[in-house]
């Protein structure tokens, strides 16, 4: 198996960056594309536990859309072979002052493209 294969770290990249970016524009429809449609799919979040996709999209259509832009801090994505990839990062709101927040996710690639297939939002004091 090939760790970090440059090839399949630019892809994973890639759809992380359009997570990221749709995350901070409320982009519901490409949030929930970029999570697997499966009953599998778990979001843990600061505040909730979402099991399954119909879940998760629920929580993303009826978020508010105020002060969801973050900075990042220490991203690390990993791929495992050309199929699996993880991503974690740190990031930053101004609506949470004196707070860091971590998020892990699992990428797995399927015939439509990567997708989360877990994913965990947590916040703590800094």
């Amino acid at each position: 198996m090939i760790i970090n294969d440059p090839a399949v770290l630019a892809e994973v990249e890639a759809a992380f960056a359009a997570y990221e970016a749709a995350l901070g524009s409320n982009d519901v429809a490409t949030l929930d594309r970029l999570f697997r449609n499966a009953p599998e799919t778990l979001r843990y979040g600061v505040a909730e536990n979402l099991y399954g996709y119909d879940e998760i999209a629920a929580f993303r259509s009826a978020r508010s859309p105020v002060g969801l832009a973050r900075t990042l801090e220490r991203t690390v994505i990993t791929s495992y072979g050309d199929s699996l990839a993880t991503a974690n990062t740190l990031y930053r709101r101004a609506s949470m002052p004196g707070r860091i927040g971590r998020q892990s996710q699992t990428w797995v690639k399927f015939p439509e493209g990567w997708r989360v297939v877990a994913a965990h939002v947590s916040a703590i004091a800094e």
